[in-house]
């Protein structure tokens, strides 16, 4: 099992307010199509366009992989959402973890698991970081109000 680990980004809101938020998929892919036009790029906002949410699982592009679907299998409030492949060529999960760090601020860093051979790893190694990185920031610039 590989692991892939965003840096801990800080989110101006408490950890409960951003849980509360973003358990709820359906109220999650809401909140991502609207992220504001000057917090994320074009490139980004366009992938974000195809991601389809309903009310356990989310779906998004993967590249050769074609799409990839991810059920909430465990919800821990307000400090863990683990999302699990469904239906995925090999095992993967993702896992959103929130730390209270004042009463109006967390820090949010996503990982993702997944088994793949270790010859592979060198080839999806940059993607995978890149796609955790880059969930953590999306969960930053989310309206969260």
């Amino acid at each position: 099992m590989a692991t892939y680990k965003s840096e801990d980004t800080t989110i101006p809101q408490s950890a409960e307010k951003v849980y509360s938020r973003i358990s709820n998929l359906e109220g999650l892919g809401e909140m991502i199509k609207n992220v504001p036009e000057d917090k994320i790029d074009a490139e980004k906002r366009a992938m974000l366009e195809q991601v389809r949410v309903s009310a356990d699982t989310i779906s998004f592009p993967a590249g050769p992989a074609g799409e990839v679907t991810l059920k909430l299998v465990e919800a821990v409030e307000p400090s863990l959402l683990r999302l699990e492949g469904v239906g995925t060529p090999v095992p993967i999960s993702l896992a959103m973890y929130l730390t209270p760090i004042a009463a109006d601020m967390c820090t949010a860093r996503v990982e993702i698991d997944i088994k793949i051979p270790a010859m592979l790893k060198p080839m999806v190694g940059g993607p995978l970081q890149k796609m955790v990185d880059q969930f953590a920031q999306i969960l930053r610039n989310l309206p969260y109000a």
